[in-house]
């Protein structure tokens, strides 16, 4: 089997509730941003310990079915530390914070109408009009989007007194611990105390500036002969600071169907109150890592654990109450609770008018992801035409990365990473077309990574806006009017949505000569725009085949989750590559945090960042991206990633190997036995160190700990990492985050299993051991092929074999 580790395919990835402004003091709004410098997001995750597991049961070798292997970890007791929710039933945030009615009036023009619970401070006649968009008695029923950005004067003070609100709750959960356990510290590392080293709430996610406001405006038209028009048309808007504003649509259509037979203030009052007695109190809180992780899967019962931990909290909590002298009937009442049966929604319900409305809730939510659009719709909208009959852009180094014949959906994505003007145009098309493509295209650019697109993004605007929305520097808008399609100094990319073109404006402005473009025009290598002939003869960035491969995927009906992935792993792997760049060309990358610990070899390997099969392929790939890098280095996006990756890698559990490099490594090399042993060991270590020293070490364990090196930080010489079961656990759900399904799963960490040394074969069972018993990782170990599962069984046999003898 020693040829198996020869083999090393070079293959490619496949791959709010927030805090309501008190009505004593009327916050102001606007649809425009506030002119501030862009700064960074704090992730949304929060420290949790994981389940106590047991060590499973023993695997037979005959026992190799998925729904069977599936069942090997035994999660046991679960975790002192009570799981939090992500909207607990005792916050004071509500769910939606305002409902507004415009209508119009032939004399005055758009009109608001009734604001519940009271007025929002601003213009008025502005929020009116974007209610009303334009052509809006065409059609019966319109959608449109918009966000409201709140005045910051009292921002800061708002801030101050929630995270001392929380530190104050903080240190009330650790004194309770201590009272039932004090020796739980000991035994399990605990994150630090801050709050925010694990999560900040979404009304703070974004430093630049305060939390938006997102609006969901639902327009009906109804033919009244008894009036001047002929027809009656009014607006009814939801203000929330959830950025799922989508799952309020059933409700806005009852609710203006309502209006209508009752236009008042009550009208307003009853769904504001049913919405916001809305019970998410039992979806969980999920980390970083494991946010990611659930995103990454189809599985449907990934982290179902939680749920059922957070229902026997809430039962307890029924019990309790139902004991007190005090109690009353509705407390007596038994509540039926049950997990949900998708882990990625959660589904509640809304009782409107005596009607029960299902609500399903996403689990997880990506930076830039607002509402609900389909990539799939957006990139097959603009592939068509380019595919049955291709017209060639205006050559732009920043948009034009492969020649005049570049494909339009890599024209947007590099306008927006590189913060052109973009303006949706859709001409006699219904306004919330237009707004599912603005919110399309910023979670596009995005891949749930970046940030800096929702926040300068207009779903829908007008005419009478333009002078404020040309003051926004890389703006996304939404229009209907055609008249901005004979303006192209307004704009740098036109997308028409009716024809599926793109025009890149004859008024945009080009780029200065860069340093990184001198650098490889030095060594002769070739930067630039390529001519149109060579389009098709050459592909050095590779986003032809990335296009092909995506297109194939839709045309076998691969589902929405599966594009998005791909989309994901592109952006991922611009921003390694444009972190590998920086050091080639400036000698240093922020986009590297870290870089110098994974040099040392702490676990017997060093390496960091993308790979490459040779340093030729790597020139050459970096001077194909030299202008759409260089383009995206002065970007909102560029400098809010660094910090997002600067917070990003203090929580990390594992931070002396970059992971990705590692099993890139072994995916896209032909590496040497020795070479591999390095790396398998080097992973097998990191994760048995994170669970804390073992009693009675092994030839092979012995083996792992050979390479550490007293000045370096591992796992198990970091003061602010105490080795144990919650450790571990992050540790293991880190190494996941490198291997989703579009990355292979465990593949290539399975191929370990037939190395010719003895001690990497016993170090890989070890690993895929802790694997197994993970609460997630034994969804990863489902998905494995049985061929490596077989593998896996004799190896361990051949060290029971041994232990006996």
């Amino acid at each position: 089997m020693a040829e198996v580790m020869q083999q090393r395919a070079n293959g490619g990835s496949s791959a709010s509730a927030s805090a309501q402004p008190g009505l004593q003091r009327q916050p102001s709004f606007s649809s425009f941003p506030p002119s501030r410098s862009p700064s960074a997001v704090s992730l949304r995750n929060e420290s949790k310990r994981p389940p106590r597991s047991p060590q499973p049961p023993m695997v037979r070798e005959d026992d190799v079915s998925v729904d069977e292997l599936s069942q090997v970890s035994s999660l046991g007791d679960t975790r002192r530390t009570r799981l939090r929710s992500q909207y607990p039933a005792d916050s004071v945030e509500n769910h939606v914070e305002y409902i507004l009615v415009a209508s119009f009036d032939i004399d005055r023009g758009s009109v608001m109408e009734h604001q519940y619970p009271g007025p929002i401070s601003g213009d008025e006649t502005m929020l009116a009009e974007l209610m009303l968009p334009d052509q809006t008695h065409m059609r019966s029923q319109d959608w449109t989007v918009f966000f409201l950005h709140k005045d910051t004067s009292t921002e800061e003070e708002e801030k101050e007194a929630r995270r001392e609100r929380r530190r104050k709750g903080k240190r009330k959960e650790n004194q309770d611990a201590d009272a039932h356990d004090t020796t739980a510290g000991a035994e399990e590392y605990n994150a630090p105390d801050d709050d925010d080293y694990y999560s900040e709430s979404e009304n703070e996610m974004d430093t630049d500036g305060p939390p938006l406001v997102y609006v969901l405006n639902l327009v009906n038209t109804k033919q009244d002969n008894t009036v001047k028009r002929g027809a009656v048309v009014k607006a009814m808007a939801i203000c929330t600071r959830h950025p799922f504003l989508h799952i309020y649509k059933p409700l806005l259509l009852l609710a203006l169907e309502e209006y209508f037979r009752a236009p008042a203030m009550e009208t307003l009052a009853s769904l504001y109150n049913a919405l916001n007695t809305m019970d998410l109190s039992l979806l969980p809180k999920l980390s970083m890592f494991e946010n990611f992780v659930l995103q990454a899967t189809d599985a449907k019962d990934m982290f179902i654990e939680k749920f059922d931990q957070i229902i026997r909290q809430r039962r307890a909590e029924d019990a309790e109450r139902a004991s007190l002298p005090s109690a009353s009937s509705s407390d007596l009442q038994r509540r039926n609770y049950a997990p949900p049966r998708d882990t990625h929604e959660f589904e509640s319900r809304v009782l409107y008018n005596g009607v029960p409305v299902p609500i399903k809730v996403p689990a997880v939510l990506s930076p830039e992801t607002v509402g609900d659009f389909s990539l799939i719709k957006l990139i097959q909208t603009f592939s068509t035409p380019h595919a049955t009959q291709p017209q060639p852009f205006a050559l732009h180094p920043h948009l034009t990365t492969s020649g005049a014949y570049t494909h339009p959906i890599i024209v947007l994505v590099n306008a927006l990473l590189t913060q052109k003007r973009i303006i949706f145009l859709g001409h006699n098309r219904p306004s919330g077309e237009v707004a599912e493509a603005v919110l399309a295209a910023c979670a596009l650019a995005s891949g749930g990574m970046l940030r800096g697109f929702v926040r300068h993004a207009f779903p829908y605007t007008d005419l009478t806006k333009v002078e404020d929305l040309l003051k926004v520097p890389g703006f996304i808008a939404g229009v209907t009017n055609p008249a901005f399609s004979y303006k192209p100094e307004w704009w740098d990319l036109l997308c028409d949505l009716p024809t599926g073109r793109m025009k890149i404006s004859n008024k945009i402005e080009l780029p200065q000569p860069t340093e990184g473009q001198a650098f490889f025009q030095s060594q002769g290598i070739p930067v630039g725009i390529y001519p149109s002939g060579s389009d098709k003869a050459a592909d050095p960035t590779g986003d032809a085949h990335f296009m092909d491969s995506l297109l194939a995927s839709m045309a076998n009906r691969h589902g929405e989750n599966a594009i998005r992935a791909k989309w994901r792993s592109w952006v991922f792997k611009f921003a390694r590559i444009s972190a590998a760049f920086e050091e080639t060309v400036y000698g240093a990358s922020a986009l590297f945090v870290g870089s110098h610990e994974t040099e040392e070899a702490v676990y017997g390997v060093s390496g960091h960042g993308f790979v490459w099969p040779d340093e030729m392929s790597k020139m050459r790939e970096l001077a194909a991206n030299v202008h759409r890098i260089e383009g995206w280095r002065n970007t909102r996006s560029y400098y809010s990633f660094i910090q997002d990756l600067a917070r990003q890698w203090e929580k990390r559990p594992v931070r002396g190997i970059d992971l990705y490099h590692q099993h890139d490594k072994l995916r896209c090399l032909k590496l040497t036995h020795d070479q591999s042993a390095a790396i398998y060991l080097a992973l097998a270590r990191c994760v048995e160190e994170a669970g804390g020293p073992n009693p009675s070490p092994s030839a092979s364990d012995t083996d792992l700990s050979t390479t550490t090196t007293s000045h370096s930080l591992t796992i198990a010489n970091d003061p602010d990492r105490k080795p144990g079961e919650y450790l571990q656990y992050e540790t293991v759900l880190q190494l996941l985050c490198v291997i989703p399904e579009s990355n292979s799963g465990l593949f290539y960490l399975s191929l370990g299993l037939f190395h010719p040394r003895q001690d990497v074969r016993a170090a890989v069972v070890k690993l895929l051991e802790r694997i197994i018993e993970h609460p997630a990782g034994r969804h990863f170990w489902a998905t494995l092929g049985r061929f490596a599962k077989l593998a896996f069984f004799r190896v361990k046999r051949e060290e029971s074999r041994e232990v006996k003898t």
